[in-house]
């Protein structure tokens, strides 16, 4: 009972430690069952080889032996009675000591005849054939027979390759073919069936690893129980300072996550406030002129104001809206549309005529719609022309406004340029996040306000990170800078 009440303070109580060991044990059994299975699999493997290499060297060095007995035999041929006997009892040895091993069960040389194969497996018969020119013709036996058969099948390509040609029955019975070549004249092959056996070392080998495998887990075993009684001294200890820690670190994650909401909030207000106060001027503005002439211009113009000024009333609400709300297949946005509105009824509508700047818009007809909110647009391109007309500098400026339709790459390309000063070069490099300085945030060259430096930021937001295009930045050779704005077409810009 003290062994169980002194582990009760910890997470981990003795129900956790049974099934901690239980699963590991079980891995183990299994990681040696899958072990001991690809062992014998390699053991099979190599056993294999193994006989098929040993059978086939037995046989190769059999019809080698002939051919060199052979080859001291036609050095003379005029040989007396005892010479030939001598020669004959030779023959009768190779084929016969071969027969007396274990695993050899047939031996005999394959001839040819006229059109007709012989198997000769005695040394009497093979004298005659080869050094007397004449052939006793013996019927085979059936199992001779079976192997005439197997070499007139393969007799082409083992004359062709002259090459030792084995075929495998069953497991581990094995059909060896070497070519007879005495003197470098084909004449025909030396068989050999051989049915080696070693298995009885792949028992042994498994067997040794099933002990081995045993005295490993039990290994395993006592070492986790003895690392468990160890370990259990610290871990009151451990668990209440990594409690405090989480606690304390849950509190300041908390605060933080609160505090830049509260700061990207605040941010969002400031941005829209200017633009949202500008274009009720605007309304204000068209009321005061309405006339019955132009009712219909003017109630066109208010009314993408309004709808303007329920999106910013709706981006204060959410930081991070709906993505259908800024991507869907419901809108057919036309892009030249609404850079024609923005331009000439927010840039070009001030309270008195600027003729230091011009707007250009070189805008191509044959782009299609795209399903993104057109009031997101605004929120992109609308920053991007007052970036140039506040940075412009001094002096006539000219701000250009121009897309492209690329429809063989299937994307749309948004510019937005002039020919001002330019972007301080140290704006235009890329920094550890892989972004742009311009499109950081607290990002700007003007000084005079804290709260500067977030137009560039939220445009690259909105279209890189909310719709999927492509943004950057670049100075003009000419003088000047814009920015590029890729719109890719079909699937990939939802």
């Amino acid at each position: 009972m003290k062994i169980f009440d002194k582990l009760q303070p910890y997470h981990f109580q003795l129900k956790h430690v049974i099934v901690l060991f239980t699963i590991l044990l079980i891995f183990q059994l299994a990681i040696s069952f899958v072990h001991k299975l690809s062992l014998r699999d390699f053991l099979v493997q190599t056993q294999d080889w193994y006989q098929r290499d040993s059978a086939e060297k037995l046989a190769n060095l059999t019809a080698t032996s002939l051919e060199l007995l052979l080859e001291t035999t036609l050095q003379n041929p005029d040989m007396a009675l005892e010479e030939q006997r001598k020669m004959i009892q030779s023959f009768n040895i190779i084929l016969s000591q071969q027969i007396l091993q274990e695993h050899v069960e047939d031996l005999c040389v394959l001839v040819r005849n006229g059109d007709e194969i012989y198997a000769i497996d005695n040394g009497q018969d093979l004298f005659d054939f080869l050094v007397l020119q004449r052939l006793h013709a013996t019927p085979a036996s059936p199992q001779h027979q079976a192997v005439i058969r197997l070499y007139r099948q393969h007799q082409e390509t083992l004359r062709a390759s002259e090459q030792i040609l084995t075929r495998l029955e069953g497991r581990q019975t094995f059909h060896v073919f070497v070519p007879f070549v005495p003197r470098g004249e084909y004449m025909g092959a030396v068989y050999m069936k051989n049915t080696p056996d070693f298995s009885f070392i792949t028992n042994e080998i498994i067997t040794s690893y099933n002990q081995t495998s045993l005295m490993f887990v039990a290994l395993i075993v006592f070492g986790l129980l003895a690392m468990f009684y160890i370990s259990s001294y610290t871990l009151r200890e451990r668990d209440d300072a990594q409690t405090q820690l989480l606690e304390t670190r849950e509190k300041q994650i908390a605060e933080l996550v609160h505090y830049q909401k509260e700061a990207l909030f605040t941010k969002r207000i400031y941005h829209t406030h200017h633009k949202a106060e500008k274009v009720m001027g605007f309304i204000k503005e068209d009321l005061r002129l309405l006339e019955r002439e132009r009712i219909d211009e003017i109630k066109y113009r208010v009314t993408r104001y309004a709808n303007f000024i329920s999106r910013v009333i709706y981006d204060m609400k959410w930081y991070d809206p709906p993505l259908q709300t800024i991507r869907n297949p419901i809108f057919k946005t036309n892009l030249n549309e609404v850079i024609t509105f923005i331009v000439n009824h927010i840039f070009c509508r001030v309270a008195t005529d600027n003729n230091l700047i011009d707007y250009v818009m070189a805008l191509d007809e044959t782009i299609p719609s795209i399903p993104v909110n057109e009031f997101v647009i605004w929120e992109i391109l609308e920053p991007l022309i007052q970036n140039s007309v506040d940075h412009g500098g001094e002096g006539a400026l000219r701000v250009t406004v121009a897309t492209r339709h690329f429809q063989e790459q299937g994307r749309i390309e948004l510019t937005v340029g002039d020919n001002g000063r330019g972007i301080a070069a140290e704006l235009l490099e890329v920094g550890d996040s892989g972004i742009k300085r311009i499109f950081l945030e607290h990002t700007s060259t003007k000084n005079d306000s804290q709260n500067n430096g977030y137009g560039c930021y939220i445009a690259h937001e909105f279209a890189v990170q909310r719709c999927g295009w492509k943004m950057d930045a670049e100075n003009l050779p000419q003088g000047g800078c814009q920015f590029i704005i890729s719109i890719p077409l079909g699937r990939d810009l939802l």
